[in-house]
């Protein structure tokens, strides 16, 4: 079974491809997103990078009301925007890199 941490990093790195691509597909600047949720940029840049904090590349772990803002920016549901993030993590897009991880042990 693949370590935790391995797993988190992955699904972090979904939810950052899956709100990237949605922005880019609305036309949206990250300025835009985090506004409309009601966070910072800053905040909104680190969701994107699936990092919780640059420095000691954590994987991001948002809260339940801060996806619940970036999916109404999208026009979305909470669950739906929910289903995106596990069908990006699901579809393999970025499995070569968590087999990888978890090949290495991280």
């Amino acid at each position: 079974m693949p370590e935790k941490s391995a797993i988190e990093r992955h699904l972090a790195r979904a939810l950052g491809q899956r709100l990237q691509a949605l922005r880019l597909d609305q036309g949206l600047s990250q300025e835009q997103v985090a506004h409309g949720a009601g966070i910072s940029r800053n905040q909104y840049q680190l969701l994107e990078a699936g990092l919780s904090d640059r420095a000691k590349q954590r994987p991001v772990n948002p809260r339940l009301s801060t996806l619940s803002g970036v999916a109404r920016v999208y026009g979305l549901t909470t669950s739906a925007l929910i289903a995106l993030i596990l069908d990006e993590h699901e579809s393999g897009k970025s499995a070569g890199s968590a087999r990888s991880a978890v090949r290495a042990g991280r």
